[in-house]
């Protein structure tokens, strides 16, 4: 698969041409650099020696040969295509509509959102976050492939893989945002992990100050605790029995930062036994088993994390009813288990169960 990974920053045809072409022009010069360039990615120079390279009369066109090779592609009409592919991508873009594991996001939550293209970087603006980073296509597949790389916003460090159809000004787009499966067409239906985006371009000139994102400085080491997997096979209790099957969202507050009301309709909260995900706009915020200690007040909850980053690790919180809701505040990786539901640290959560 050709990806953009070895073309620069925003690659242009034009710079790629001068590229060829200066690179010929030090064939012509005797250049070393030069002539194992095209040794290295010419076949017709495979087995030439230094001087019969330089005498060989190659021509702009092997140049450009060399120049596509270099960057992983196999001929100049397949990087011109990319890159051309690429360009055609960029500009501004609104959405649509977007759907995520087969449930549509209301439009008003939408109306505030964009992207941003220049070349392979990105930018994505909404109200809840800004996510940047950069992306490769391989346009040959079909449909077309996209892979997306986050460098910097809530996803920094993930690699999201998909496919598109840019046809003018609308851009079609599925992408995994749960696993690592790449989709097959542009559908998603619950459990998928899928989210299925449509764009309209409102402006196709080059957007300002998309630079792919810095990466995050690194985050102090935590001690996170480890946990015993065998501790949690415990019995079903009265509240997990209380809490099992599949809950809606009420509230969602995470260090003090609320979800808007139009997005707490993207998640659910289902619990089987004693094993517990918590899942929200396709992707997969908590799969854990529980283990609740009601002889205490707040009743303690402990999560024996069974997936992501903190595979293996334990997670303390607190939780306690009001009538037919119930409430959970869930301590930051490593931290101590909160004390009460005034402290603004962690995630605080409120469900009801789905009818």
């Amino acid at each position: 698969m050709a990806t953009s990974k070895k073309l620069p920053s925003r690659p242009h045809l034009d710079h790629l041409r001068k590229q060829a072409k200066a690179l010929l022009a030090a064939l012509k010069e005797g250049d070393p650099a030069a002539i194992a360039a095209f040794v290295d990615h010419l076949p017709e120079a495979k087995r030439m020696s230094a001087a019969k390279v330089k005498a060989a009369g190659f021509r702009l066109a092997d140049a450009q040969s060399v120049v596509a090779r270099q960057t992983g592609f196999a001929s100049w009409p397949g990087l011109s295509r990319h890159v051309q592919e690429l360009r055609g991508l960029e500009g501004d873009w609104r959405f649509e509509s977007l759907e995520i594991d087969g449930m549509t996001v209301p439009a008003v939550a939408l109306g505030s959102s964009r992207i941003l293209m220049d070349g392979d970087r990105f930018r994505t603006e909404s109200p809840e976050a800004t996510y940047e980073g950069t992306f490769s296509i391989d346009a040959d597949e079909s449909p077309a492939q996209i892979t997306i790389e986050f460098i910097s916003g809530p996803e920094a460090g993930n690699t999201c893989k998909g496919i598109y159809e840019l046809a003018g000004d609308s851009l079609r787009l599925c992408l995994c945002v749960q696993g690592d499966t790449r989709p097959t067409a542009f559908a998603t239906k619950p459990g998928s992990g899928h989210a299925y985006e449509r764009l309209r371009r409102v402006s196709a000139a080059r957007p300002e100050n998309v630079t792919g994102g810095t990466p995050p400085p690194p985050e102090p080491a935590i001690e996170v605790p480890r946990g015993d997997a065998s501790a949690f096979d415990v019995p079903v209790s009265e509240s997990l029995r209380r809490l099992g099957g599949d809950w809606a969202p009420v509230a969602l507050v995470m260090d003090g930062k609320a979800m808007p009301d139009t997005w707490l309709a993207m998640g659910s909260r289902t619990l089987n036994g004693n094993e517990l995900k918590v899942v929200f706009g396709g992707q997969t915020m908590v799969h854990a088993k529980v283990r609740i200690d009601e002889t205490v007040s707040p009743n303690a909850v402990d999560y024996y994390n069974l997936s992501g980053k903190s595979a293996g690790t334990v997670t303390y919180g607190i939780m306690e009813w009001d009538g037919d809701e119930v409430q959970f505040l869930m301590a930051p990786a490593g931290a101590p288990r909160p004390g009460s539901f005034a402290e603004s640290k962690g995630t605080l959560s409120r469900w009801r169960k789905r009818a």
